[in-house]
């Protein structure tokens, strides 16, 4: 039951001489969008502590039916409870403590007319009966919902990836990033001859006539769009990973039956990676429920302990995006990292997943830092730099259902931002220990903008918000401006915000310094050319403006 009631960081005046601008003035958000993504008091007043899901699932129909079980305390004032459910989606009915309840629907969303009086605290559950022909993905996982695909014997093969359009495209909930549940059952029925992979740990399989049903339990809080389930002709095999004090965690591996001697070698790049995590944040999270990667007919997913896999057995991301010479499983790396940032820590609004998408994308570089050295991990970041388009602020619209970004910068342009941080800094015991006692402390819950920011000030014993806004509220990165004067050099740091000052590393005729630039112009020295002087572009995501002109 993990809520917070958030303060985005973009309603804050982080620097009181920054004046507020708004990027995203042009962006149209319908009523769902809204009702999706505001916390008013019918959302708001209460709090889930466990979902039942129950459902069949038909692959030949592509239909569902069932009913979600949902636990919940009321926490306020709520004289009509908010449910979201996508409307192609039918509800048969809604029951509390043996009666029906009214509902109307509108925009995907359902309001639940409550038996009065409510005390403040009481506990109670909620039965919501539904069925029909679910969203269908067209693009699995950047637009969400089932897909329905064969397998290359023909046979059916189901997944469903719902990030960003929501858990309620596929089953009634409170879908809002604010609220998880403690803990989840996932029971599904599918014809007999089918197997269902889920998140958690398989607690029974049950023969009913010509159908089986699969009852998986997560024993962790979870983000309603991490739940997933996966049916096709699976073979399951597993191993073990053992921890740093000697704890053993269950591998679990469920993949096509064709596939098992492909899966056998590339899955072995799972322990060399927990190991990397563990080292610089701890052990793996969810260590009760297991880690599982199950593969799928879509490219991959960050579902909690039982990540989606499709990269089809490749190095890198289907075969590219990393550097030629490395050979690591991309989908592998990158959506177990989120299994620390997205799925351990969380957001409650998705204008700042950054916090999801750039600390996991710093963490791959991490993983080659590793075991492959911090000169590898610099090569590896640059190769990004391709992707970087500073169109957008990474922080997103608040108290929306926001997540059409123009570009992705809070992948690729927040790990850099990270590593900027690193490199202003400049010491690495600090870095890695803020990182470490970041994660640590706040494992497993719900976090903002803001606390990431306090956080890292107070750790590093330095105003940090000048810095944080500039990269996160602003689409621009900083300008390190040169000008010449005479026979020497001048320089100053062009910025929305006027109060950044941040050292940048440099090369003067190919001698490492560090320019702590500000808004005012400074000297850099005699007898020099504003052409001996360039940025350290494998540390800082820093711009460069030369003025020759004396």
């Amino acid at each position: 039951m993990l809520r917070y009631q958030i303060t985005l960081l973009l309603a804050l005046a982080l620097c009181s001489r920054v004046p507020a601008q708004n990027y995203f003035g042009d962006y149209v958000f319908t009523e769902a969008d809204t009702l999706r993504g505001t916390l008013v008091p019918a959302r708001s007043n209460y709090d889930v502590t466990y979902y039942e899901l129950h459902l069949d699932v038909d692959p030949v129909e592509q239909a569902i039916e069932g009913r979600v079980e949902m636990d919940y305390t009321i926490t306020g004032q709520l004289p009509l409870l908010q449910l979201d459910l996508y409307d192609n989606l039918q509800i048969d009915g809604i029951e509390q403590d043996g009666k029906e309840l009214r509902f109307t629907r509108r925009a995907h969303a359902v309001f639940v007319e409550l038996p009065h009086p409510v005390d403040i605290g009481s506990r109670h559950r909620m039965i919501i009966r539904y069925g029909g022909q679910p969203t269908e993905a067209q693009n699995a996982p950047w637009d969400g919902g089932f897909v329905w695909a064969l397998d290359q014997k023909n046979r059916y093969w189901v997944g469903v990836a719902c990030e960003g359009d929501g858990a309620s495209l596929w089953w009634p909930n409170k879908d809002h990033l604010s609220d998880e549940p403690d803990s989840m059952l996932i029971s599904v029925t599918v014809p007999k001859r089918l197997y269902v992979a889920s998140n958690g740990n398989l607690r029974a399989e049950v023969e009913e006539g010509w159908k089986k049903r699969y009852d998986w339990f997560v024993s962790y809080p979870i983000n309603n769009y991490n739940v997933s389930i996966n049916i096709g002709h699976y073979e399951h095999f597993a191993d073990t990973y053992r921890s740093f004090d000697g704890e053993e965690l269950a591998l679990d591996y469920y993949v096509m039956d064709y596939n098992l001697a492909k899966a056998r070698k590339q899955f072995r790049e799972v322990t060399p990676m927990l190991e990397a995590y563990e080292h610089y944040f701890g052990k793996y999270p969810f260590w009760d429920d297991g880690f599982a990667l199950i593969e799928t007919p879509y490219l991959g997913m960050e579902h909690q302990s039982g990540i989606a896999y499709g990269n089809r057995y490749m190095r890198g991301y289907l075969g590219g995006l990393i550097p030629d010479d490395m050979d690591w499983d991309y989908i592998i790396v990158h959506e177990a990292g989120h299994e620390y940032f997205g799925n351990s820590i969380s957001v409650a609004d998705h204008a700042e997943m950054w916090v999801h998408e750039s600390f996991t994308t710093y963490m791959e570089a991490l993983y080659v830092e590793y075991h492959h050295g911090a000169a590898d991990a610099r090569r590896y970041l640059v190769s990004q730099l391709r992707f970087i388009r500073n169109e957008e602020p990474m922080l997103g619209p608040p108290d929306v259902n926001f997540t059409d970004f123009s570009s992705s910068d809070h992948y690729y342009k927040g790990a850099w931002v990270l590593h900027t941080l690193r490199g202003v800094i400049n010491d690495d015991p600090l870095f890695f220990g803020m990182l470490r006692s970041f994660y640590q402390d706040h494992e497993r819950s719900i976090v903002s903008t803001q606390e990431v920011i306090d956080y890292f000030s107070r750790y590093a014993d330095r105003d940090l918000r000048p810095f944080f806004a500039q990269y996160l509220r602003h689409p621009d990165i900083p300008v390190l401006e040169l000008r010449q004067r005479g026979d020497g050099v001048e320089f100053r740091l062009r910025a929305d915000v006027a109060e950044l000052s941040m050292p940048v590393g440099a090369y003067l005729k190919a001698e490492p310094v560090r320019l702590i630039a500000t808004a005012e112009w400074q000297a850099l020295g005699r007898g020099i050319s504003v052409d001996d002087v360039r940025i350290d572009t494998e540390r800082f995501l820093v711009g460069l403006s030369v003025d020759h002109a004396n």
